[in-house]
């Protein structure tokens, strides 16, 4: 066998249609993993509020270190877009788990604040050049590989609270360094079975790539900008948050608090496995414009509703409020085929802007006013993304690979 594969055997060409099933799964393995660590913020925050004494705030401040270096992702994109990255896909999953695995040692929120950073970067270098690998891969049908992609990430934040939790006790807090390992098991088999997989794009010269984004850019993000402000305050709430709330305002300890936002993201699995599948074939405006409107209601009903639908609500709002990133992300891939990860880069990183000020909106609003008047507003505000989704550019029937 030759040491060296044949451009035949490693790339998946740029009008390839066809749905590569194997390599779906596997990029969307390793998500899966990659998530479940990333996910370790959220379910510690009642523990390292506690031992590091800080308030709403600063507490949900942790969230916006380990996104920070998320502003690199148009350049990490840029780069995806001219060469392969998929080292960068393959590594990722043992460095996550590396650092994430690391916070129970930390000393001080300084530290703390700082090794989010550095995980922060393994973070963007997974998450700017895997979805346009999976756009590559997935042929015409990007919605259903985005939707695998996008269920594995969430199954990971669903799997992240227990495993985590689960860890504390085990290993307690100090310990948690033990599971690492898993996220190197991981690494390995990726690179035993990406390693000859392409993850660049169709070879473009960088001033026309840039001037091919640009204007139609210009259309789009504007109105996902409207859409991701109005809906982040509920998504913040929900997926930082929701800890806190159930440990200070229902009074849970840490196994329910964090079993609730196991329930929530365990629902969104299902809500990115089938929301971009269905965007797919009733369009992503029109998707976008069912789980918007349905997300706030829910919101409604885990406040104010009877104790014994809390699961139940929670279940829904997973379903309604993590759908959309699946069908925006499948939307980006449409719109911007020969440089998806250089657009999927812009997006995450404008995601990030936006979710840091939610983040640090919705803590400082908690700190004064506490945080159930914050969580309902949070749901009200969100309604006011539901017009942005008629501005959408419509779908596009065929989609380059």
């Amino acid at each position: 066998m030759s040491s060296q594969p044949t451009s035949a055997q490693t790339a998946v060409h740029a009008h390839d249609e066809t749905f590569h099933t194997e390599q779906v799964i596997t990029i969307a393995g390793g998500h899966f993993v990659h998530d479940t660590f990333s996910a370790f913020i959220a379910p510690l925050l009642p523990v390292l509020q506690e031992k590091l004494s800080t308030n709403y705030a600063l507490a949900g401040s942790l969230t916006i270190f380990a996104q920070l270096p998320g502003l690199m992702n148009p350049f990490v994109g840029y780069l995806a877009d001219k060469i392969s990255l998929r080292y960068f896909i393959i590594l990722a999953p043992g460095i996550t788990a590396t650092l994430m695995s690391l916070m129970g040692i930390m000393p001080s929120y300084a530290a703390l604040a700082f090794l989010l950073v550095i995980a922060g970067l393994s973070i963007a270098a997974f998450h700017a050049p895997a979805p346009a690998m999976i756009g590559r891969v997935s042929g015409n049908r990007t919605g259903t590989g985005m939707s695998i992609f996008m269920a594995s990430g969430e199954l990971g934040r669903a799997l992240g609270p227990l495993l985590v939790t689960a860890g504390i006790t085990w290993f307690g807090l100090e310990g948690l360094w033990k599971l690492m390992i898993l996220g190197w098991i991981t690494s390995a088999v990726l690179y035993f079975r990406l390693r000859h997989v392409s993850a660049s794009s169709r070879p473009t010269l960088d001033g026309q790539m840039i001037r091919d984004l640009l204007p139609r850019a210009r259309q789009v993000f504007i109105i996902l900008i409207w859409l991701m402000l109005a809906r982040q305050f509920l998504l913040v709430s929900l997926t930082t948050f929701l800890p806190l709330f159930m440990t200070d305002v229902k009074q849970a300890d840490l196994w329910l608090s964090n079993s609730s936002l196991t329930i929530l993201e365990g629902a969104g699995v299902v809500g990115a496995l089938m929301s971009g599948t269905l965007s797919d074939r009733l369009g992503r405006r029109r998707m976008l414009g069912i789980v918007l409107a349905l997300a706030p209601l829910f919101m409604l009903l885990f406040l104010f509703g009877p104790t014994g639908l809390t699961a139940v609500s929670l279940a829904l709002l997973g379903f309604t409020v993590l759908a959309p990133t699946a069908v925006m992300l499948a939307l980006v891939q449409d719109q911007f085929p020969t440089n998806r990860a250089l657009a999927n880069g812009s997006f995450l990183a404008t995601n990030f802007l936006i979710r840091s000020l939610a983040v640090w909106v919705v803590g400082a609003a908690s700190d004064r006013f506490g945080l159930a008047p914050v969580f309902l507003w949070s749901g009200i505000i969100a309604w006011l993304s539901v017009p942005s989704v008629w501005f959408l550019p419509p779908s596009k029937k065929t989609v380059i690979g």
